[in-house]
């Protein structure tokens, strides 16, 4: 007899009542898809194993306010790029601290890692957006969702999004271009 995959809302009802194998067939399930969501997010692998980590702690409590409105993938994609915004904030703060005592290298250790196809070089170009640009391109383009599958995402109108992405795009061409004269 073949086993019947449990659909995702069965999973987030009884997570919520406090089963803990459904909120870990979740996390299996979505871990991935958080993953790719925070690496588009932020281009480092370190950093995207962070971001999804501190999803799935999260995820723990936070699944009790997910109402079931809308689809769970798109409650997913909220919390991960809340996660990702978070990240990124707490990062520039570290810089900024690491920069006024001129430690910054010694505390990153990190090289500018050089992008090694056109591919790469614009999801660098896209990670220099501003945020909601960014979420806009990275949903739109990167997760391939309709405009007001992430207008729901974003949290604001359909033709927000769109001009997101149209200013994005403006400013792409620009940042793509000065990445080719470097």
């Amino acid at each position: 007899m073949l086993a019947v995959e449990t659909d995702d809302a069965e999973l987030v009802a009884r997570a919520k009542a406090g089963d803990r194998e459904a909120f870990s067939e979740l996390v299996a399930r979505h871990y991935d898809f958080i993953f790719r969501v925070a690496w588009k997010w932020c281009g480092r692998r370190a950093n995207a194993e962070d971001i999804a980590q501190d999803v799935c702690a999260r995820l723990g409590s936070a699944i009790r306010s997910f109402g079931g409105q809308g689809m769970f993938t798109t409650w997913l994609y909220s919390l991960t790029l809340n996660a990702a915004r978070d990240h990124g904030r707490k990062a520039v703060r570290e810089t900024r601290k690491a920069e006024a005592f001129g430690v910054h290298a010694l505390t990153f250790g990190e090289a500018a890692e050089e992008p090694d196809d056109a591919y790469d070089r614009l999801w660098k170009a896209v990670r220099r957006l501003p945020d909601k640009q960014r979420e806009a391109v990275l949903l739109v383009y990167g997760e391939g969702l309709g405009h007001a599958a992430t207008a729901d995402i974003m949290g604001c109108a359909e033709a927000t999004v769109s001009w997101h992405v149209h200013e994005a795009k403006k400013r792409l061409k620009v940042l793509v271009a000065q990445a080719g004269d470097e």
